[in-house]
């Protein structure tokens, strides 16, 4: 009798311990604050997507700086569906109206390898691109990282365009939004992440173009060191002429005019009427602010902000930032393709719809209209003379008495190149290896894809673009439109792409490696060192002037 009732006991405890196992190693059932989320089985991975860490920026918070989080779920959470792309006139939507995604949309979505039981990971937070106008984390794949198996990857979706960038220059709306979503989303992975098997002291950023810019323009916060321990800009920084944008209060109310909120000039008013508009309306005006095609791609962006803002992001242009050492001292990459600029320029030789010829034989007659907006110097100019000035000597250095055609494109590519990408590196590397301590490192990637951006605008496949915007970073986060036309070499460059962050996010030292090359540091030396990876080798350059 006894012997039974200890073998009944025994088969109890048995059942409850396994019972209690099965429930704490559930790797799709995940508890944190707010209460318990459901993730998703993938096959090589699990997700746990559209995870909220603001709250919906509607009604009385649009325009707003984001609001924490507060809700608790008392059931579970479904993490199952995939992120919305936050409200956005599309520039890759090939429709006439561009609009898509949803204004409430401040997620964060996550992705584990799959590994036993109690595996740690260190962890890459992706900032996406599009110009501070479009995009978002759905685009980015992470496919190529998940099956190497070693990171956890974190995607965080912000606003963009009007709804994320709208400023009148004062504390009324001080702009900048989508960067303090940014802020808050990286608040929340280093809270949370732990709970994923995350590695909440092992957090690199990494963005490409305006997700470049932003990642850079995160770590000019001081403690910014606290929330990650590297970051890499790739095709993107604070210092392109792009980002800074200096007509914001301009800008915010001829949207007001557009969307009938009338004449008003005080800030308050059309903050107020803008609230009160459908949101979708108040996005599909960027339209109107479009020269053509989707030029200047860039038309809402990040401002400096009034010093007395709530909340504010960002009092001073980033290079007095960077001047007064007060930003965050962790190990920073900034790199660019060879020929970035082929991103923009290649929509000059897309076809005017209505009169057939390409943007680029346009050029001829609209070249001083449309240059200060291409290449962003309207605004940083004072007078019509100034930007007519600039546009003469730019057409004259890059292309001398030649015509613009599709001849010349080449040219004309590397002028979008050298203005809107590649000038900023030296610059920026410049300024942090004076007033930093922090080991700065760049890279030039040197390998064109087969497909690209530049064909994709363009609709042409008879024109060598060069390595274009993207050709390295979608070799990390595959976008499915390129993916088919992915090479051999571009395979074992993947590889080594994502090894290095790994090996970025776990050393402890700030080094940086792509397979057998040790990228030098541009602090403490008097020449630029740059590692230029082209088709099958890595390889570290040094120069006194940059190239």
């Amino acid at each position: 009798m006894y012997t039974l009732k200890l073998l009944c006991l025994t088969l109890l405890w048995i059942a409850a311990s396994g019972s209690e196992v099965v429930l704490q190693a559930d790797p799709l059932v995940v508890e944190i604050p707010n209460g318990k989320i459901q993730g998703r089985d993938n096959g090589q991975y699990y997700s746990y997507e559209s995870i909220p860490y603001a709250e919906p920026p509607t009604g009385a918070l649009r325009f707003e700086a984001p609001q924490q989080y507060s809700h608790h779920w008392t059931g579970l959470f479904n993490a199952t569906r995939p992120p919305v792309a936050c409200l956005q006139w599309n520039q890759f939507e090939t429709k006439d109206n561009k609009l898509m995604g949803n204004e409430d949309c401040l997620t964060v979505s996550i992705y584990k390898p799959k590994k036993p039981s109690g595996s740690r990971f260190p962890v890459v937070v992706l900032l996406h691109g599009g110009a501070f106008m479009f995009g978002g984390g759905s685009v980015y794949g992470q496919d190529y990282i998940m099956r190497e198996g070693q990171l956890l990857l974190v995607k965080i979706s912000y606003r963009v365009g009007p709804l994320g960038f709208a400023s009148t220059g004062d504390r009324d709306l001080p702009g900048n939004n989508g960067l303090k979503d940014q802020r808050l989303a990286l608040q929340w992975i280093k809270k949370n992440i732990a709970h994923f098997g995350g590695m909440p002291d092992n957090i690199v950023v990494i963005g490409h173009s305006a997700g470049g810019a932003s990642t850079h323009l995160q770590l000019l916060h001081e403690d910014f060191g606290q929330l990650a321990k590297g970051a890499i800009s790739v095709s993107g920084n604070a210092l392109d002429p792009w980002v800074i944008h200096k007509s914001g209060r301009r800008r915010t109310f001829e949207l007001g005019r557009i969307v009938g909120c009338g004449q008003t000039n005080v800030s308050a008013e059309l903050k107020d009427c803008l609230k009160s508009k459908p949101a979708s309306e108040i996005v599909s005006a960027v339209r109107s602010f479009l020269v053509f095609s989707y030029m200047p791609f860039s038309a809402f962006g990040p401002v400096v902000e009034p010093a007395d803002a709530p909340d504010a992001f960002l009092t001073q242009d980033p290079r007095y930032v960077i001047k007064s050492g007060k930003f965050a001292q962790v190990p920073w990459a900034v790199t660019y393709t060879t020929e970035d600029g082929g991103y923009n320029a290649a929509q000059l030789l897309e076809r005017n719809k209505t009169t057939g010829e390409s943007w680029i034989d346009l050029l001829n007659d609209r070249w001083f209209d449309w240059a200060p907006y291409m290449l962003f110097y309207r605004d940083s100019k004072k007078t019509i003379k100034d930007m007519d000035d600039l546009s003469f000597d730019l057409r004259q250095q890059y292309l001398g008495d030649r015509r613009f055609s599709v001849e010349s494109y080449w040219d004309v590519q590397r002028m979008f190149t050298d203005i809107l990408f590649k000038n900023s590196v030296p610059s920026s590397i410049d300024l942090h290896r004076k007033h930093g301590k922090s080991p700065v490192y760049s890279f030039v990637y040197d390998n064109p894809a087969d497909f690209g951006v530049g064909h994709l605008f363009s609709n042409r496949t008879d024109v060598n673009f060069g390595t274009v915007h993207g050709d390295d970073f979608f070799l990390i986060f595959n976008p499915g439109l390129f993916q088919k036309y992915k090479r051999p070499d571009e395979e074992v460059i993947s590889k080594k792409f994502i090894k290095m962050l790994e090996d970025f996010a776990r050393n402890d030292e700030g080094t940086l490696t792509f397979g057998e090359c040790i990228f030098r540091n541009n602090v403490n030396s008097e020449e630029y060192q740059v590692q230029r990876i082209s088709r099958n080798a890595c390889k570290n350059e040094q120069y006194a002037e940059f190239p």
